[in-house]
């Protein structure tokens, strides 16, 4: 059998006031750590989360979100997401740093976030003024020792190849979001596999469908009914010796959502035994 962790995304604020319940119910030892909220990224919390994970609970990477508007579109989308919005970058290029350092005081080694939707077109003065944010703020985690990693979906794989290219640092790698690829309508994950190559350094297990639309994303799916093919992606993703962990993501709450999560798990279990 392959060996991969398999884990979580679990909120930053979850985690302090709840400590492991909800890995331990799991039956989960990995996670991820999402948090949005940048003003809660102190060295207190820090030190109070290292207290709580302890030796027990791996982090696969520090999920860093930023301030101000957030459209999940086609529409208002492009004008509010990530580090691309002229307006909002400043600030959310100071709150990927503040994450990076909270990253760096918890000795994880990998930050990740959403950029934006990158531009397609490379010789736009957007494109190269995203570009030069983002080489900043990876610039910053390179000096702490951490990887920066981009969350797929928002771009198609080329354009994401071409702005790690341009970039031009050794510490950037590439979260793959597979259902994102497809809610975005951007590509094939599977196929995108071949482009990301070994720069992928973590993984979100999350399914889901095509737009049916030019306006809406397309619809998240549980893991199994969505038109993610598992098998093969992961068949894709050990040929080119991955080893970092399995994120389970499921963007709903409730009963079902662990219900689907530990559905997810067993998935992958399956799928890894023939390995």
């Amino acid at each position: 059998m392959y060996k991969l962790d398999i884990g979580v995304i679990v909120p930053l604020e979850s985690l302090l006031k709840n400590g492991t319940e909800e890995l331990e119910a799991l039956g989960l030892d990995t996670c991820q750590i999402n948090a949005w909220n940048t003003d809660i990224l102190t060295e207190e919390n820090a030190s109070a989360l290292k207290r709580i994970l302890g030796d027990k609970i791996k982090v696969s990477s520090f999920w860093v979100g930023w301030p101000g508007p957030k459209v999940w579109d086609f529409i208002d989308g492009p004008a509010t997401l990530g580090l691309v919005p002229k307006e909002f970058r400043y600030v959310r290029m100071e709150a990927l740093k503040r994450g990076a350092r909270f990253a760096k005081m918890l000795d994880v080694t990998d930050i990740t976030t959403h950029v934006g939707f990158l531009p397609e077109n490379p010789s736009t003065t957007e494109y190269r003024e995203t570009v030069v944010a983002i080489k900043d703020v990876a610039y910053y985690c390179q000096s702490l020792g951490l990887f920066f990693n981009f969350e797929t979906g928002q771009e198609t794989p080329v354009t994401l190849m071409r702005t790690i290219e341009d970039i031009g640092l050794d510490n950037l790698g590439i979260n793959l979001d597979p259902a994102n690829l497809l809610l975005y309508g951007k590509g094939n994950p599977v196929d995108a596999v071949d482009i990301y190559k070994d720069r992928i350094r973590g993984v979100h297990i999350k399914d889901g469908r095509y737009p049916t639309d030019g306006r809406h994303l397309g619809k998240e799916t549980p893991v199994g009914e969505g038109l993610v093919d598992f098998p093969r992606l992961l068949d894709k993703l050990i040929s080119y010796k991955y080893k970092g962990a399995l994120i389970i993501e499921r963007e709903i709450s409730g009963p079902k959502q662990k219900e689907d999560i530990r559905k997810a798990m067993s998935i992958l279990l399956d799928i890894l035994q023939n390995y």
